[in-house]
């Protein structure tokens, strides 16, 4: 999947659209699985099905309106969130978040989650820096690094929250996973979890940019 998502972004328009239109909907498809399984109440199915388009959709229209580097850069702040949090979180274990929701979240992990996407952001913003100037040195004043780890704060909590909300419909829907069409990891809404609410985030913050 990765291979394709590559190529699609290489590629560029049309296919970089068709791909994202693709995934979401796919992504779509698992959500409305998991409500159906979730409740059988006909009117909460309805109210989170639609709840769920918006969501989804807004996502896959924000993204899809992007410039491929700052595609980029959401979905690498995303991986080194979930990378670092990994690591973290196996590394230093302590107190869960929410075991009952998610029992391998930890507050470690949620620390390293931070560190993986200011590092990321300070990575990103110092290739993007050298590519505007040609500047050859990397270095940040205070307040630069205290604006890159209160956005790395908020990425990593917003990825953590998406992971956190298909958790909790996996659990009440009483599945391990969103389906079964990525080999060896689930479906399509497993790996777009974290990345929905950053993209929605980074449409937040363009959009209210001056």
């Amino acid at each position: 999947m990765m291979s394709i998502a590559v190529a699609a972004v290489v590629a560029g328009d049309p296919w970089l659209d068709g791909f994202i239109v693709l995934v979401s909907l796919a992504t779509f498809v698992e959500f409305v699985l998991l409500i159906v399984k979730v409740t059988r109440n006909v009117p909460f199915r309805l109210a989170a099905i639609l709840a769920g388009a918006v969501y989804i959709g807004l996502a896959g229209f924000v993204l899809s309106r992007l410039p491929v580097p700052m595609i980029v850069g959401v979905i690498g702040a995303v991986i080194f969130v979930d990378t670092f949090a990994y690591g973290f979180g196996r590394t230093l274990g302590g107190p869960k978040i929410a075991p009952k929701i998610s029992p391998s979240k930890t507050w470690a992990g949620l620390l390293g989650g931070i560190v993986g996407a200011s590092t990321w952001l300070a990575l990103f913003v110092y290739v993007a820096a050298r590519q505007v100037s040609g500047a050859n040195t990397l270095g940040f004043e205070i307040a630069e690094i205290g604006t890159l780890v209160a956005m790395g704060a908020a990425i990593a909590v917003a990825a953590q929250s998406g992971d956190f909300f298909e958790s909790w419909l996996k659990r009440k829907a009483g599945v391990k996973d969103s389906s079964n069409l990525i080999p060896g990891h689930g479906g399509f809404f497993d790996r777009t979890d974290g990345i929905i609410p950053v993209v929605l985030l980074a449409g937040l913050l363009l959009s209210s940019a001056p």
